[in-house]
């Protein structure tokens, strides 16, 4: 590293120790032990304003909650769990970027707290040397993005869960969706004539991480059925995963070279992993 960068780094670093020193005027609004570990499955609309929301999936629930972000975040929580990138990075990325050049670690986020119609967020940090992590007070849809691309944990409090539970939405189904560990995407001809997949239903695999990973899907795969059932769309997949009963596997069928895999996948939520771009799979 060159003496300049390190030097910027390393000013970086000491503002952002000053920053978290003030965001520590406000404390978490729940019990770290009280709050659910959630996984992000995609972006949506609210059903009355047209408002983006971010679709949490609960562990083992027969449900995603909604919560309110706006369109730039939107586009940013999409990107990132399609593992994209542009030639610039967009603000969570840089941040993102900045924390791994001075080796600061983002554990976890955490949505503690909704106060008149607004989400509260916060930021963990681990430092090198110091033993407390460091709370940064942020954004949920900011801290949401920044997770995706570190691989940080997410966490809701159960009040804000709840609250979150009335909001009406509605999914779109030409997009990236994120369950039990597994990206789909729609599947196009031109798309499935470049992987040489078969002409069956179903959505494209690609990304995997976690358990689904360790089960042997990969990316370029072909998901053919959700407790034996065909999903159409991304959503569709979704939806056959929130529906899986609770307390059993999700079993998935599933076309890998030729071959047919069959595995079942705990609804729990998966180990987090830094999002990436499946190889083969760029736009």
């Amino acid at each position: 590293m060159s003496p300049l960068r390190s030097s910027l780094l390393y000013l970086l670093l000491s503002l952002l120790l000053t920053l978290g020193s003030a965001a520590q005027a406000r404390e978490l609004a729940a019990p770290q032990d009280t709050m659910v570990e959630v996984e992000v499955a995609t972006v949506g609309m609210s059903g009355v304003a047209g408002v983006p929301v971010v679709l949490l999936r609960e562990p083992g629930a027969r449900e995603v909650i909604p919560m309110y972000i706006g369109v730039t975040e939107a586009r940013a929580i999409l990107r990132a769990l399609a593992g994209e990138r542009g030639p610039r990075p967009m603000t969570h990325e840089l941040l993102g970027d900045v924390l791994e050049g001075i080796e600061v670690t983002l554990t976890r986020v955490y949505v503690d707290a909704l106060t008149e119609s607004t989400f509260l967020g916060m930021l963990e940090l681990t430092l090198s040397g110091r033993e407390a992590p460091v709370h940064i007070d942020s954004r949920p849809s900011d801290a949401i993005a920044l997770a995706l691309k570190a691989g940080a944990s997410i966490h809701v409090a159960p009040e804000v869960l709840e609250a979150a539970r009335q909001i009406e939405f509605q999914g779109l189904d030409d997009q990236v969706v994120v369950a039990l560990g597994i990206t789909v995407t729609p599947l196009d001809e031109d798309l499935r004539e470049a992987l040489g997949l078969p002409g069956r239903a179903g959505v494209l695999i690609s990304d995997v991480s976690g358990e689904a990973a360790a089960a042997g899907l990969a990316p370029g795969d072909l998901l053919l059925e959700v407790n034996g059932e065909t999903p159409e769309t991304p959503m569709h997949f979704l939806e056959l995963v929130r529906d899986t009963p609770r307390d059993a596997p999700a079993r998935l069928r599933v076309w890998q070279q030729g071959e047919i895999l069959e595995v079942e996948l705990s609804t729990e939520v998966p180990t987090p992993a830094p999002r990436r771009r499946a190889p083969g799979l760029e736009a």
